[in-house]
């Protein structure tokens, strides 16, 4: 169904003020089916193309308030579509986008497939510009591009058509004369326009097809170009490909050559290496029996080592002792001394003692002898000389116990575990065997261990 829409309008709002209104049920129905925009582009006036559609009888004047009939045909390098449309614009406008109204091209029906035959759309009165200003039918394409343009025309008002003319017979007839010429001119001019805009299409066509083949000559004679320079490329190739080849025929005879010769030798290689294989099992079997007794002297040295490591261990545990005892004779002797000593003095002691008893009066001598006992000490002569002076002893004994290692001095009292952990800590034990190093030796200690680490690597 054919319809109109008027340009920046609400179909919607349109339908309610048509409501109040007497409109036919035609064009209530081409409102309310007015809801889709038709395809526009941004596409400029210059790069239309007017030939394809023709407008014909286009009036100068039409009726304001009145349904107008517009007229076109199709040229024959055209097909219409679906979306085509023809809508009224103002004189002036720029891109599609600027009609005032528009009503969709019905498609031409099988019949009427020729494009000779002429085409019609109607414009309801309701949507048609009100003013006086000029404007023309355009044909658009669903793609939105222009293919057909009218001349310009009017909407005069009611008081300029109710002007009253007056004319004579003889005017009327000369004027319908003149339109007479001026349409047959017009038509001659429509045709003749027609087919400068056909002989131009092919000529456009013909340009196109020309410009093609110029490009396709340009790019075979390039490539004739690129051919002949492969070709003068290939023929060198060829030259050197045969020069070479006959150097690898040389060098496949010198080759041939060497390998008889490298036979000749690998042959004999062969026969000295069978012999040397030979060689090589009775020497590895001399080897092999090396290796067992290499195997027992190791043996036997790791057993002589573990009893040398024991008995350096022994040696250094006797020599601590024999230092031990050492200062303990020493200081036994010290004490023996200091006993003597005491002794003398307490000798002497009793001597003065027994001095001073005779020189005191015989009335004295009662209570003299009371107050004068026998020498305290008078036993060490012949009693044990440990237990004469505990005191002297208790503090002569305190000193006793030293370090072997780093000559320190212990308490007597100290606990032996404790003394000989002491003694332990001066002393390093090898982790791989018994042998032991003295703390001082540190670095002989290191390289002991470091032997062993390389042994077992």
């Amino acid at each position: 169904m054919n319809f109109t829409r008027a340009c920046k309008r609400n179909p919607r709002r349109q339908l309610r003020k048509m409501k109040t209104k007497d409109f036919t049920m035609e064009d209530m129905l081409c409102v309310c089916n007015n809801l889709e925009e038709p395809p526009t582009s941004a596409v400029f006036l210059e790069s239309c193309h007017f030939s394809q559609v023709v407008f014909a009888n286009i009036e100068k004047f039409y009726v304001p308030r009145t349904d107008i009939t517009c007229y076109y045909n199709f040229s024959e390098h055209f097909t219409p579509r679906k979306k085509d449309w023809v809508g009224i614009f103002r004189v002036g406008w720029k891109t599609t986008r600027e009609y005032y109204t528009f009503m969709w091209a019905p498609l031409p029906s099988i019949s009427e497939s020729s494009s000779a035959e002429q085409q019609q759309v109607v414009f309801k009165a309701y949507y048609l510009p009100k003013d006086d200003e000029y404007y023309q039918f355009c044909y658009v394409d669903q793609d939105g591009q222009i293919r057909g343009a009218s001349v310009p025309f009017q909407f005069r008002t009611e008081a300029e058509d109710d002007m009253l003319v007056v004319t004579t017979q003889g005017e009327v007839e000369e004027i319908q004369q003149q339109n007479a010429t001026l349409l047959q001119e017009n038509q001659k001019l429509k045709k003749n326009l027609v087919s400068l805009q056909e002989q131009n299409l092919h000529l456009q066509e013909e340009l196109v097809a020309a410009k093609a083949l110029q490009n396709s000559v340009n790019t075979l004679e390039s490539r004739c170009e690129n051919l002949e320079s492969q070709k003068k490329d290939l023929e060198k190739e060829k030259c050197a490909i045969k020069a070479e080849l006959m150097q690898v025929k040389e060098e496949k005879e010198s080759i041939l050559s060497e390998k008889e010769q490298l036979g000749n030798q690998l042959r004999s290689s062969l026969s000295q290496i069978e012999e040397l294989q030979l060689q090589v099992q009775s020497q590895q079997k001399e080897v092999d029996n090396l290796q067992e007794t290499i195997k027992g002297k190791a043996k036997h040295l790791e057993q002589l080592k573990e009893e040398n490591c024991k008995l350096n261990a022994t040696l250094l545990t006797q020599q601590m002792l024999d230092k031990i005892k050492e200062e303990q004779t020493l200081a036994l002797q010290i004490l023996k001394e200091e006993k003597e000593e005491i002794e003398q003095e307490n000798q002497k002691l009793w001597q003065e003692n027994e001095e001073l008893r005779a020189r005191l009066p015989e009335r004295g001598s009662s209570s003299a002898g009371i107050l004068s006992p026998s020498p305290p000490n008078s036993v060490l002569l012949s009693g044990n000389p440990y237990s004469a002076s505990p005191k002297i002893l208790e503090t002569n004994l305190v000193s006793m116990k030293k370090c072997p290692m780093c000559q320190e001095v212990f308490p007597n009292d100290i606990g032996e575990q404790q003394y000989l952990d002491h003694v332990q800590d001066h002393i390093l034990d090898c982790p791989f065997c018994d042998k032991t190093f003295d703390s001082s030796n540190k670095q002989v200690y290191d390289d002991h261990v470091f032997c062993h680490r390389l042994d077992q690597a």
